[in-house]
């Protein structure tokens, strides 16, 4: 747990923010004058009533160790305001949030979360068995007749990719994004969401700039491999067909061997559809030298619940899925208190990282990126955008333009002004989009997203 002490930066706290308002509205909160009754605990519970426009405050209280928030006011947004604003008057001022017994509203909460806590444990020490355990052959006829039905899917999407290639690619831009849509609603219907989603990435590609015909052709040619990698399924190795199971949307389950370590927490984004908001947080075990990824979701307009702030190191226990080449993992358990982050993680140059991402790619073909730390780089202007320089040597890579955030860019380029940093991100065929830097000698972690 969270320790009283160990105080997060406002960036940190703000890191959290589901969104740009909400920044915006918890920076207004974060200063003592609506808040009374503030407390905090050294098991990292931070308590507190905020003044409202109604006559009865908002009573707000966060447990630091999930991080979680309860909040008596109406908001769906998730941490509202004012969670955002405790947090911030938090990390500000040790004064105004002193060590104090929770009241009986925060503790009913906190104790509330201590025993599903518990109860997770004890299903986890039973081998993540529920009370009533489902009918095995229930549940293979079930994973029969649902693999029956992608596997028409992959069928009828392979025709699809055999149409388009003997009308032309031209043809492509001329009927426009429907049809594209149709057969993505067919691979949902078939119960493939991960070919759903490829075949949407394909129909937002004619049209869409200067070179799109190879961008069609290129991407083609992946959903093609997918199809017939699923079509084979049998004669795959056992890592790759459990990729090739991830990749056409069937979920892997977390059942590798558990993985403790001291994680640093190096970065934190969200990306989202009209269905889905969807967060990537990274780990990086000091230990153990593995990356691991945290995937969260949450519905159309609202963010996930899961949120680690960028910049500390949690002692925790992760699980991870399988498949080749996958970093996924889930979150089991975590031990003590966060701490800040002492040294970023150990990295290379643009060449390792080009390597990195090759093998990479040898395990699971349909990879967009894979995570590096770059070291000694510089951030450069070029003809078609910016790059990231190797100090020690003549070699370059792009970021790429659909680096998460532009505001981080200039952020990286402030925190360089024309000197080395590390920097890490992800790098793949569209280049390097970087999510963390540090300053040379300084253990403080940057933010870009």
């Amino acid at each position: 747990m969270n320790q009283q002490g160990v105080r997060w930066t406002a960036e940190q706290v703000l890191d959290l923010a589901p969104d740009a308002a909400s920044r915006r509205a918890g920076s207004r909160l974060g200063t003592a004058g609506p808040w009374s009754e503030t407390g905090g605990s050294g098991a990292g519970a931070v308590w507190g009533l905020c003044k409202g426009s109604g006559s009865r405050p908002y009573a707000t209280v966060v447990d630091t160790s999930g991080p979680a928030y309860k909040c008596s006011c109406p908001s769906r947004k998730f941490p509202c305001k004012h969670a955002l604003g405790l947090l911030l008057l938090w990390a500000g001022d040790e004064g105004t949030v002193p060590e104090a017994a929770a009241p009986g509203w925060a503790e009913e909460w906190l104790a509330g979360r201590r025993t599903r806590e518990r109860r997770q444990e004890d299903r986890a020490a039973d081998g993540g068995q529920s009370p009533r355990t489902a009918d095995p052959v229930a549940a293979r006829r079930r994973a029969e007749r649902r693999a029956a039905r992608i596997t028409a899917g992959a069928a009828e999407l392979e025709q699809r990719l055999t149409d388009l290639l003997r009308g032309g690619l031209a043809a492509a831009e001329r009927s426009g994004y429907g049809p594209w849509e149709e057969t993505a609603a067919r691979m949902v219907d078939a119960q493939a969401p991960g070919l759903a989603a490829r075949v949407r990435e394909l129909g937002a590609i004619p049209g869409s700039g200067q070179g799109w015909p190879v961008r069609l052709l290129e991407e083609s040619a992946l959903v093609h491999l997918l199809d017939r990698a699923w079509l084979g399924m049998d004669r795959l190795p056992d890592s790759l067909a459990a990729t090739v199971r991830t990749r056409v949307g069937l979920t892997a389950p977390a059942e590798g061997p558990a993985v403790r370590d001291d994680w640093l927490v190096l970065a934190q984004y969200d990306s989202a559809d009209a269905r889905l908001t969807t967060r990537r947080i990274w780990l990086y075990g000091r230990r153990t030298g593995r990356t691991a990824l945290l995937l969260s979701f949450g519905a159309a307009g609202r963010a996930p619940q899961l949120a680690l702030p960028p910049g500390l190191m949690i002692d925790a226990e992760i699980v991870p899925h399988a498949g080749a080449g996958q970093l996924r993992a889930e979150l089991r358990e975590q031990f003590g208190a966060p701490v800040p982050i002492e040294a970023p993680p150990p990295g290379g140059s643009t060449e390792d990282a080009l390597a990195a991402y090759g093998t990479a790619l040898g395990d699971d073909p349909w990879l967009d990126s894979w995570p590096v730390t770059l070291t000694d780089v510089i951030p450069v202007p070029s003809d078609d955008g910016w790059q990231l320089a190797d100090a020690r040597r003549p070699q370059a890579l792009p970021i790429a333009p659909t680096a998460p955030s532009r505001a981080g860019l200039w952020r990286l380029v402030a925190l360089s002004g024309g000197g080395p940093v590390t920097v890490f991100g992800e790098c793949g065929h569209r280049g390097f989009a970087p999510l963390a830097a540090w300053s040379a000698g300084s253990p403080e972690t940057v933010t870009l997203t």
